[in-house]
């Protein structure tokens, strides 16, 4: 169920975007901060709010790769598979998170707490290989430093990213 105090809120943003189009994905992804993806429900409320129609709603979702349209983990980790981080060990990244979390590419851990998805590109190119984990760009990923970000996402532990470790 999604709560009407959202709704309003959400109706409120449409209203100020030049076109309701304008304010889909930011509704979407509301929603999906919400109800943890993209729900059948969510889509339905986003088609209401938007004046879209239930199909342009799924055909925008489906189009950006960080709104799910099924259940994802706690934490979804977004894995650069841009030939710029693939050049850097994107490979060699990808395996290791395979075999830490036990799952393929698309899937998500035993305990629900991670997904791992490849994406196109994470506009980090300079510092790959890059993953993010919820709205944290990590880059220059090692197989120690891969460890301690996972470990302290397990924790919910603050990790600084390498532009912060720089200052």
């Amino acid at each position: 169920m999604i709560p009407e105090s959202l709704q309003l809120e959400l109706r409120q943003r449409v209203a100020t975007a030049v076109t309701p189009r304008e304010a889909a994905v930011d509704v979407m992804k509301e929603l999906q901060r919400h109800c943890g993806w993209l729900t059948d429900e969510a889509v339905e409320v986003a088609a209401e709010l938007l004046s879209l129609s239930p199909l342009q709603v799924e055909e925008l979702a489906t189009f950006y790769e960080m709104i799910y349209r099924r259940p994802v983990g706690k934490r979804v980790i977004h894995l650069c598979d841009s030939i710029s981080c693939w050049c850097v060990g994107g490979e060699r990244v990808m395996t290791q998170l395979r075999e830490r979390l036990g799952v393929e590419p698309g899937g998500t851990t035993a305990d629900g707490l991670f997904t791992l998805i490849p994406c196109a590109c994470l506009g980090n190119c300079g510092e790959g290989p890059t993953m993010m984990i919820g709205d944290t760009l990590y880059g220059r990923l090692t197989s120690a430093r891969l460890d301690e970000i996972l470990a302290a996402e397990r924790n919910q532990q603050y990790i600084p990213t390498n532009e912060e470790e720089m200052r």
